[in-house]
């Protein structure tokens, strides 16, 4: 059995014609979400995958064998419910009030612009119905959110460095600046209270002061 216990996000960084190379193997997400499986790729070899604790491995991953083989992870197809909205009882915005009642009950979710699709769930697809959504089950690769916290869905050997504000979806960069430290060099006039405050103290300082000229 080929031991594999790296994996690249991807494929960061790699020669593309190496990657289009690469043998491959299928896994559903039941299996991509361990981060200890065996598989077979499709070269016939059979495959013993250890990585990190919590690691996803996502369609188009590269997993790294010990012997420096490179094998590319395609997400296969499996039975999924798609969910869109209706434009006759509905709404695009139905969607949202979906994925916001789904994510509640901690449910995976593959969020698209125009639709979401979950694991097979009778009970939720009657819930989805009920808010005016179109459900149907089709047979499709699934890649849901891994989670705005988790390192295991983006963080595996990235082609490239991290700053510790860069994973950041928000202004968040832009708001570390500090506008509410005000100096000598700054460009805009103060109408704060507390400015105020201060100008009572330094006329007394100067009344106190000998002239010297």
């Amino acid at each position: 059995m080929l031991q594999v216990s790296k994996v690249i996000s991807q494929g960061a960084g790699l020669a593309p014609v190496l990657v289009k190379r690469a043998a491959t193997v299928e896994l559903d997400w039941d299996v991509r979400q361990k981060s200890r499986f065996d598989a077979t790729d499709s070269l016939g070899r059979p495959l013993g995958v250890f990585l990190p604790r919590g690691t996803l491995v996502r369609g188009g991953d590269v997993l790294v064998a010990e012997d420096g083989s490179m094998v590319k992870v395609i997400a296969a197809p499996q039975a999924v419910l798609r969910i869109t909205a209706c434009t006759s009882h509905g709404s695009p915005f139905d969607l949202t009030r979906a994925a916001y009642h789904l994510g509640n009950r901690h449910v995976p979710i593959e969020l698209k612009p125009d639709h979401l699709k979950i694991e097979p769930d009778h009970v939720l697809a009657d819930m989805l119905r009920a808010m005016h959504l179109i459900v149907n089950e089709v047979e499709e690769a699934f890649e849901p959110e891994g989670g705005a916290y988790s390192s295991g869905g983006h963080g595996h050997d990235h082609g490239h460095a991290h700053g510790a504000h860069e994973h950041a979806s928000g202004p968040a960069p832009t708001a570390v600046p500090a506008p509410h430290v005000h100096g000598p060099d700054c460009n805009h006039a103060h109408d704060h209270g507390h400015a105020h405050e201060v100008k009572p103290v330094a006329i007394q300082i100067h009344k106190h002061k000998p002239h010297s000229h």
